[in-house]
């Protein structure tokens, strides 16, 4: 039945009239990437450059959560279109990214957007928007500080703390005395750098020895790593790219200088690492927020079985890039269902507070508070053993 309209003294034109149904569906359509059919949801990615191999396999294993869902008639109705743009680890084509989804697209929420100066430069736009940022493939302390604490929702402990108590533990293990970093001149590289100086600063027995700075695209580490050896260098923090920090064990073997360690951080935590050829990075300690999913499948059989279907679609096991994809969608799916109906980004902000679930697969517990905006809460401290990333301490 419909409403009856009343019109102002003043007004020129009737105002029109519209039954319950048109009243929901324009609510619906009134919130930025929301349709009665559709959520919108946007992403930032390196599809092709240093760090695609973080990238790439969590768009894929993302948007096949995704299709499940949608096959099976979307959540409250709505099918989920995941709008991924490449930006290439460049931060110009990042903002142009952002623009385009936030402005042209009209996203809901970016969901695991990669780099940090990438979703630095973001922020504002998104901010200016409304636009939550959910689990950016970025650990840096300021994913959480940058900008509206409501808004922001990571994957777990930042690279600060992880290399800090990584450094940390085996100082205390080893009894190391020098420690050097090798970083690019990123806010990430800057903030694993602090760890490093920080962790020098705090122990009065651990000297910093050398530190040295490189261009995300640089391949010969032969010089540095040779200063590095003649400074006593113990243990070496690495936060490089994937490829270079093979090349950078490599190099060290090759030299012959094999009585230092190396580890990296939690973007460094990569299965194509540790399965190096030849067994190069052997040895080789990382940082992560939870158990490496090649090792977790030797003893969970959920895992071995999940592990074992990616191979089957991919032709590969499946890496921490594609852990971090289905983490990324487990947890914005499992906060739109709890969202309901009537979602608005209010609804979702408060479903992604008090979101609580464990994945068996992947050995995550997430819960969430309006104070706790992590996914994942511990550091895991790991070793490649026989290609490998084997768990060694818990951290946190």
């Amino acid at each position: 039945m419909k409403k009856l309209c009343l019109t102002a003294l003043a007004a020129i034109a009737l105002v029109g009239c519209s039954d319950n149904k048109e009243e929901e569906k324009a609510a619906a359509e009134s919130v930025r990437g929301v349709t009665d059919s559709e959520i919108r949801l946007g992403g930032m990615h390196d599809l092709s450059g240093v760090f695609a191999a973080f990238s790439s396999p969590a768009v894929q294993v993302a948007n096949e959560m995704f299709d499940e869902v949608n096959a099976e008639g979307g959540i409250h109705g709505r099918k989920i279109r995941y709008i991924v743009e490449d930006h290439a680890y460049q931060v110009p084509k990042a903002t142009q990214a952002i623009n385009k989804l936030v402005s042209r697209d009209e996203v809901f929420a970016m969901v695991m957007s990669l780099g940090t100066p990438h979703n630095l430069a973001a922020f504002p736009i998104m901010d200016r928007n409304n636009v939550p940022s959910i689990l950016p493939l970025t650990l840096s302390k300021q994913m959480e500080e940058e900008g509206d604490f409501r808004y922001r929702y990571v994957f777990g402990p930042s690279y600060y703390d992880g290399v800090l108590k990584g450094i940390n533990k085996l100082v205390d293990d080893e009894g190391i005395k020098n420690i050097c970093v090798m970083y690019i001149p990123s806010d990430f590289g800057e903030e694993v750098n602090q760890a490093v100086n920080d962790a020098a600063a705090n122990n009065g027995d651990l000297n910093l020895a050398e530190s040295s700075s490189h261009r995300p695209d640089e391949s010969d580490f032969t010089g540095t790593l040779a200063r590095m050896r003649d400074a006593g260098c113990e243990l070496v923090a690495v936060a490089l790219p994937v490829r270079p920090i093979i090349t950078v064990v490599a190099t060290a073997k090759q030299m012959g200088w094999d009585d230092a360690k190396f580890m990296v951080s939690q973007a460094g935590f990569h299965s194509a690492v540790a399965a190096a050829p030849g067994g190069v990075t052997e040895g080789l300690y990382g940082v992560s927020p939870w158990e490496d999913i090649v090792s977790r499948m030797q003893d969970v059989p959920e895992t071995e079985a999940w592990a074992k279907e990616y191979k089957e679609k991919h032709g590969e096991l499946p890496s921490g890039a594609a852990v971090l994809g289905r983490v990324g969608a487990m947890v914005t799916i499992n906060a739109l269902k709890e969202a309901g109906p009537d979602l608005t980004t209010e609804s979702f902000l408060d479903a992604m507070e008090s979101l609580k679930f464990s994945d068996v697969v992947t050995g995550v517990d997430t819960q969430m508070s309006p104070t706790n905006h992590r996914a994942g809460s511990g550091i895991i401290l790991s070793q490649v053993q026989n290609g490998i990333w084997e768990p060694v301490a818990e951290l946190e």
